[in-house]
């Protein structure tokens, strides 16, 4: 399946996220991170899923400081990671450079004070999206 996703992740205390190049003085808070997978959707959020990886993308070094509370997995074959990362911008608090280097957003991290889900539910509502709620890597591949 190809596709965009978002990932609901919680950051309980404040914190500087150290990547290879960069780093991400971040807030305690919820952030909601967007993300795409034009070959394997469901591959690529179970890898966000798993505690062991190597550390590639700037989402792997802040989900090893923070909690993934759940993914949204939107299936389409546009490529959508853009659309989604600035209709997000309009809610939340950009965390700048994070995670955006192939698309004209300036970053795909955003912090909420509170979950973010009725916000991502309304967005995806409103550009008439189906999207699939998971909680973990089970509730990838034992779809209901």
């Amino acid at each position: 399946m190809k596709g965009s996703y978002f990932l609901v992740i919680r950051l309980k205390d404040g914190r500087t996220i150290r990547t290879k190049a960069r780093e991400f003085p971040l807030k305690a808070g919820y952030y909601v991170y967007v993300g795409s997978a034009m070959n394997s959707l469901e591959k690529r959020v179970r890898r966000h899923f798993s505690k062991e990886k190597k550390l590639h993308w700037h989402i792997d070094y802040l989900l090893k400081e923070a909690e993934l509370l759940r993914a949204y997995l939107i299936p389409s074959g546009e490529r959508l990671e853009e659309k989604l990362s600035l209709e997000v911008s309009r809610f939340g608090e950009p965390v700048e450079g994070f995670g955006a280097s192939d698309i004209k957003a300036s970053t795909n991290l955003y912090r909420f004070e509170k979950e973010p889900d009725w916000i991502l539910v309304e967005i995806l509502r409103r550009l008439g999206l189906e999207w699939k709620r998971v909680k973990s890597v089970e509730d990838i591949e034992n779809p209901r």
